[in-house]
């Protein structure tokens, strides 16, 4: 039965060993921006590791793709060998080419939630909005429909392109798209995000747009949403907050 969705982001910041131990201020920045996302991202996995027992994680990628609880990853890629897995029992040999969502999923289950298995499947970025609400449906359908109490986690970035030191550099268009995107993810408002343009978000780096749109057709109606984060420390939209259908206890 599903009865909650986590949304994070994923930088590779939020893993402490791939910021080389620093610790904080950062020029330009109030205090430590990296320990704040952080924190508000292990706690939206706290809550939604105190209700499940399994995980169904949505991400982005050029195509699609599924990994199952037997992955094992390693963040060797991006500067330090931390080993992650979507389940106690996996044993592979961990893969450094596995999707972002792929590795920080492993992650946050092994920070916040060991016991738990964990599916990933990526959305590819150009799925249209039809489809990617169709997917939320079916995939509430099937949670729905089994006994195991089921959470998702919906790991995605806004606009990289609101700074000039962005990975994007500076788009004049994405703060407009971005305050946009922040204010209905906020609102839990469905035809907020179903208005969100494939071809706009392309183009202002929005790489999370299509699991954005599969997170709002999980809900039949607008839910309830507690944001915990909502900034653009490094010139990217992240947004971390939980999803409960209207009516639920939170």
């Amino acid at each position: 039965m599903f009865s909650i969705a986590a949304l994070v982001p994923s930088p590779p910041i939020l893993v402490p060993e791939l910021c080389g131990g620093a610790t904080g201020a950062i020029p330009g920045h109030p205090g430590d921006p990296r320990a704040r996302l952080r924190a508000a991202v292990l706690a939206a996995a706290e809550v939604l590791a105190a209700v499940t027992d399994r995980w169904t994680v949505i991400g982005t990628g050029a195509a699609d793709q599924v990994f199952g609880p037997e992955t094992v990853g390693t963040f060797r890629g991006f500067g330090a060998d931390v080993r992650v897995a979507l389940s106690a029992a996996a044993a592979a040999e961990p893969d450094p080419q596995h999707p972002l969502p792929v590795l920080i999923a492993g992650w946050l289950r092994g920070q916040v939630a060991p016991a738990v298995s964990a599916e990933v499947r990526i959305v590819a970025e150009d799925t249209s909005v039809a489809c990617c609400f169709e997917l939320g449906a079916k995939l509430r359908a099937e949670l729905d429909n089994s006994d195991e109490r089921h959470g998702v986690l919906v790991i995605a970035d806004g606009a990289a392109t609101l700074s000039l030191k962005a990975p994007g550099y500076l788009d004049e268009r994405a703060g407009a798209v971005q305050d946009e995107l922040d204010r209905a993810l906020s609102a839990g408002d469905l035809a907020g995000l179903r208005a969100l343009d494939p071809t706009l978000s392309a183009e202002l780096v929005l790489s999370g747009r299509a699991a954005y749109q599969v997170l709002a057709g999980l809900f039949d109606t607008d839910p309830m949403v507690e944001t915990l984060y909502q900034d653009a420390p490094f010139g990217v939209g992240y947004d971390v907050s939980l999803w409960r259908p209207a009516g639920t206890e939170s």
